[in-house]
């Protein structure tokens, strides 16, 4: 075999072995990229269904608030304290494309201020047992158990899907692909004073 010859059989067995190596390269990033964004779309999917259900309590509250308006109109410190902490909690507003540690601790302590004010609410009820025998109220109650615990199990799902995502981003070699992409991890509900448990609504 002539020198040019094989010159240009080595040059071309490079030029393929580079070539296959870039197009590893590129499967390889393609693929990473894109479970990125279906990990983060499935943050952004557990989130939505979190907001769901805390929507689903806040539009609860105002029947909740005139059914115990008739028959507790005196109580209306109690029943202004839940109106005004509902108004917080449902302007306090999470960027879905951000979810940061802060955004979610805001948003965890403005339902919680709800959830806190919905007790003392629910407690107060006590004291009136034509409240308590109304089967309006009674059908409210239910619902505000069921949903509370819907939001405990919506949360828990969000923290599961954010977890695998965020432990994607900072695994080795896929961040490499999250950092040039700016692929950054999600905020996590954490459990803090008061605001890990459901209002307790049975009676």
């Amino acid at each position: 075999m002539k020198k040019g010859t094989t010159a240009l059989v080595i040059t071309a067995v490079i030029i393929g072995f580079l070539f296959i190596c870039a197009l590893g390269i590129f499967i390889w990033g393609k693929n990473s990229y894109n479970s990125l964004v279906a990990g983060e779309e499935q943050v952004s999917a557990a989130w939505s269904q979190v907001e769901n259900v805390y929507q689903r309590r806040a539009d609860l509250i105002p029947n909740l608030v005139a059914t115990v308006k008739g028959y507790a109109e005196h109580e209306s410190e109690t029943l202004e304290s839940v109106i005004a902490a509902r108004s917080r909690a449902t302007q306090v507003t999470v960027d879905p494309s951000e979810l940061s540690e802060e955004e979610i601790a805001e948003f965890q302590e403005a339902q919680g201020e709800l959830g806190a004010a919905l007790g003392r609410l629910l407690l107060l009820t006590e004291n009136y047992p034509d409240l308590k025998a109304s089967r309006n109220f009674s059908e409210l109650q239910a619902q505000l158990e069921g949903t509370e615990n819907r939001i405990a199990t919506e949360r828990m799902k969000y923290n599961e899907t954010a977890r695998a995502y965020n432990t994607s981003v900072r695994s080795f070699p896929k961040n490499i692909i999250a950092s040039i992409f700016d692929f950054t991890p999600k905020g996590y509900f954490k459990a803090s004073d008061g605001t890990e448990n459901a209002p307790k609504v049975e009676f």
